[in-house]
């Protein structure tokens, strides 16, 4: 997974100090909430019904075990024990004070974590499937390109007051696990006949209140154009999204209004004058953040591992989740399994307590490399496993109330936490 350079670790430690004052400026009265509204919003800090609410960002769903249990002890010693995660791979805590925000930042940075633009009209998280890397449908892992884009669009200032919240996916797998067409901008990765990388660009998703699908704007575009291309996309949304009315801002009623064809013409009128500029891609780039992200050092396995067999065999239960859980993978002898946060009406969708969190962080160590990822679908996902390894980490998911065979199925639903914490909400 990727680690952070200097420039990150500058970056999150200066905004850290900055967001510590400004807390200080409205606990003495100095700072209005009015005055204090934009300043929390770009830090990922909402006022909710009953107190504050931290959104942290976890970039394309990545999460290391050392990250994890930071973000339990979080939950144990800020929240009441338990995190909230999200369709865009976040996790939320719901019952923080903001005396206490600063000192949370700064054990998020101490194991490379923030919330910059976890809220806000910006670019959010960028995100893409939780199996990337591993899948065995993939074409390439995307996740070097979603890097590209959260260091380019982190504290972009020409994004930072969009018209309304701004939302990316990328895609690089035969099925698309990231659900691409429901975003602002969704991005699929292919080859053509002679092996070079392109996009097709799609625009205009989202769900809410007025939920519509994207549409495409651009096919083969070379995958060195992937920012200016998507600045592109944010200079005309920026210049003609409505501001005058917060429920018609996003960019799919744009699209909507002037019709595919004409947001299209406009967006490569803009691209025309930037394409060829700083923004373009080289391969260079691409190798220096393509770097981070080394494949684990994989076992020679068997991909027909008897003891795995047998445990199919002779627990039913096992069976049934290996077959709604498992994922392929794309090396002999592994597994992806997903991890489900829904055992039903004992705990709401997409919640995860302190003690389970650690559990997760254990399992990711004892039957992987350590590294956890988030699905969109509220789930959490061990990507490297060895067969053998399964049924014991079924037993063990199982007794920390993980093991639900679920996924795919009505009872895997994706929920937020609706009407107990959120004014906007109107379920629970």
């Amino acid at each position: 997974m990727y680690q952070y350079d200097e420039y990150d670790r500058a970056l999150v430690r200066e905004r850290v100090a900055q967001f510590r004052d400004q807390i200080e400026r409205r606990l003495s009265g100095e700072l209005s909430e009015e005055e204090f509204l934009p300043l929390r919003l770009q830090n990922g800090l909402y006022m909710q019904k009953h107190a504050y609410m931290l959104r942290v960002a976890i970039p394309y769903g990545t999460l290391s075990a050392r990250q994890l249990r930071t973000l339990a002890r979080i939950a144990r010693d800020y929240d009441r024990d338990y995190g909230h995660f999200t369709t865009r791979q976040n996790i939320q805590f719901n019952w923080i004070e903001l005396e206490q925000v600063g000192d949370i930042l700064e054990r998020l940075a101490e194991v490379e974590m923030h919330a910059i633009q976890t809220s806000g009209n910006c670019v959010r998280n960028i995100t893409t499937e939780a199996f990337a890397g591993v899948a065995a449908d993939e074409l390439l892992d995307p996740r070097p390109l979603a890097e590209i884009l959260r260091q380019w669009s982190t504290v972009n200032p020409e994004f930072l007051y969009l018209p309304r919240k701004f939302k990316i996916a990328l895609c690089a797998a035969q099925e698309d696990r990231a659900a691409v067409m429901m975003h602002d901008i969704g991005l699929y990765l292919y080859r053509d006949a002679a092996g070079e990388l392109l996009l097709r660009v799609m625009v205009g998703g989202g769900l809410g209140r007025t939920p519509i699908l994207s549409q495409q704007i651009r096919e083969g575009l070379p995958w060195q154009h992937l920012l200016s291309y998507v600045e592109a996309v944010l200079r005309v949304y920026n210049r003609h999204g409505r501001r005058d009315n917060k429920y018609k801002a996003r960019i799919k009623i744009l699209v909507k209004a002037l019709g595919i064809e004409a947001f299209a013409q406009e967006v490569e009128a803009e691209w025309q004058q930037i394409k060829d500029g700083p923004a373009e891609l080289t391969a260079a780039e691409y190798r220096r953040v393509a770097a981070a992200f080394v494949a684990p050092v994989y076992a020679s396995l068997d991909d027909a591992d008897l003891d795995y067999g047998s445990a199919l065999a002779r627990d039913p239960g096992f069976a049934r989740w290996v077959s709604r859980n498992v994922r392929p993978h794309r090396v002999a002898g592994y597994a992806a399994v997903v991890l489900s946060t829904k055992p039903g009406s004992s705990s709401p969708p997409g919640d995860v307590t302190s003690a389970q969190m650690h559990a997760i962080a254990d399992l990711a160590e004892d039957c992987g490399f350590g590294e956890i990822r988030i699905a969109h679908e509220q789930n959490l996902v061990l990507p490297d496993v060895p067969k053998a390894d399964l049924h014991g980490l079924y037993q063990r998911a199982l007794s920390h109330g993980l093991g639900t065979a679920n996924i795919g199925l009505l009872t895997d639903m994706i929920v937020c936490p609706g009407g107990d914490y959120c004014a906007l909400a109107n379920a629970k």
